[in-house]
């Protein structure tokens, strides 16, 4: 069997790692590597990983010294630096790793091929046709290891392997696959959403994205960050998370949404099968009357250049430390030289819910109804000089 180096950043999350490695010494073939990251945690992660790396020689290990945290942004790229494999898979803290996931990985990767297992979730997120839902416990002390390898076992002597085009964690990838694209982008530190820009550029490069359905990991969710307090049970039994998203993550989460809109020019797109659906990007430019801080705020993300008649020293002051983009060079005055292929004028007193619509879905409005001239849409009036488009520019990250 190949070898596989498993990527795991982690930050106080030490139960769920116990949990993790202990399922991948026991189903998976004992030649994987797991290069292992500390975040900066205060749950005693650290010391335990190198007492464990002592014991297991087939283990590396790094850390972050603080006093910030790194984010698994970061810290993906520093292991699979690390790695000695020539396939790495990226893999979260919170899942176990069912018998021989290894193995169906293995039987579909290749060279320009990016393979997922299949997840198995306790009901915490709603349903969907790229998973299966079904409650084997929310926490390790009460994880029904029998009953979850049970099911497995019954599900594989019943289905063949039909694999679908996907993709989500955890997934394996050659590691000269991973880095002739650059990695992650660090724009998203130190999480969020930096899987959607990654996935975008996968299918921009060519790459096949396969989901096998022999392959499985139990997957707790979202226990590093988003529910960093764990789970609880209703007098029902059933489930729900404690606290619920932690107000770490929402910031975070706003944050590198707008980054990503400002990246791509618009929300994450996928298939039901999370397959990534990549609208073109196009070189916006908004040109806006009677505009305001607010309204600076809500559409500076989805152009290249915004326009406006009013000052925007305040926004520009605020926000800057929340993106890498230079809004300096992304917000001009009204009357400023206009260079952009399209521009998009309207009055910014005139733009309701309605029409913000055509905002959000201005990518796929230009692809399947643009031409070159001028044209009037709702509140909105188009020059359009081209129509070249520029995703593939975003393939190679170089940061």
């Amino acid at each position: 069997m190949k070898k596989i180096s498993f990527i795991q950043p982690s930050r106080n999350n030490l139960k769920y790692l116990k949990w993790s490695y202990e399922s991948i010494r026991k189903n998976l073939d004992p030649q994987h590597e797991i290069c292992w990251a500390d975040d900066f945690s205060d749950d005693g992660t650290w010391e335990w990983m190198q007492k464990t790396a002592k014991q297991d020689g087939n283990i590396k290990i790094t850390r972050n010294e603080g006093p910030n945290r790194l984010g698994h942004t970061i810290l993906y790229d520093t292991l699979v630096d690390m790695a000695t494999s020539d396939i790495v898979m990226i893999y979260h803290a919170d899942m176990y790793a069912c018998p021989n996931m290894d193995e169906y990985v293995l039987n579909h990767l290749e060279p320009g091929k990016v393979v997922s297992a299949t997840r198995i979730e306790p009901p915490l997120h709603p349903d969907g046709p790229e998973k299966i839902l079904k409650d084997f416990g929310i926490e390790p002390e009460e994880f029904d290891e029998k009953g979850l390898l049970e099911f497995v076992m019954d599900y594989n002597s019943k289905q063949h392997d039909k694999p679908t085009k996907g993709i989500f964690a955890p997934w394996a990838i050659y590691k000269d696959d991973f880095t002739s694209i650059g990695g992650h982008d660090p724009l998203y530190a130190p999480q969020s959403k930096e899987d959607s820009d990654i996935f975008n550029r996968f299918v921009l490069n060519d790459y096949d994205l396969i989901q096998t359905w022999r392959g499985f990991v139990y997957h707790m969710t979202c226990r590093g960050s988003r529910f960093k307090d764990g789970a609880l049970r209703n007098p029902a039994g059933q489930v729900f998370m404690k606290g619920r998203e932690s107000s770490e993550w929402l910031a975070q989460n706003l944050r590198s949404t707008r980054n990503f809109i400002r990246k791509w020019g618009h929300m994450v797109q996928h298939d039901e099968l999370m397959h990534p659906i990549v609208p073109p990007k196009y070189d916006v430019g908004f040109i806006v009357k009677n505009s305001s801080l607010n309204m600076i705020k809500e559409l500076e993300p989805w152009c290249s250049t915004l326009y406006v008649d009013c000052d925007y020293d305040e926004y520009v002051n605020e926000e800057q430390k929340d993106t890498a983009f230079d809004l300096s060079d992304r917000i001009k005055p009204y009357d400023n030289e206009k260079n952009n292929e399209i521009l998009v004028s309207f009055d910014a007193t005139k733009l309701t819910a309605d029409s913000f619509q055509v905002i959000i879905n201005l990518s796929e409005i230009l692809r399947d109804s643009g031409e070159e001239g001028h044209m009037e849409y709702d509140i909105f009036t188009f020059h359009i000089e081209s129509l070249n488009t520029y995703e593939r520019n975003l393939i190679v990250c170089d940061t």
